[in-house]
């Protein structure tokens, strides 16, 4: 596993199960929806103190990766 997909934790107990940032209650989604609105990372680590940069690599990454799955044609 990739040194930066080991920031993103997975707790059915947390957050509803959705993946977070280091345990935190900083879901994935919360990073990437800030990113989207158009922030940069240097905005996002204002909003969120508690996030280091690499905790953003690691939210693109992860979303990167659940999208890249193979597509099965009927």
């Amino acid at each position: 596993m990739n040194d930066l997909l080991r920031r993103i934790t997975v707790n059915p107990a947390q957050c509803g199960g959705r993946p977070c940032v280091r345990g935190m209650r900083i879901r994935v989604t919360d990073v990437l929806d800030l990113l989207a609105q158009g922030l940069s990372t240097e905005q996002v680590l204002a909003e969120m103190p508690d996030l280091e940069a690499e905790d953003i690599a690691a939210a693109l990454q992860y979303a990167a990766r659940k999208l890249k799955h193979p597509i099965l044609a009927a």
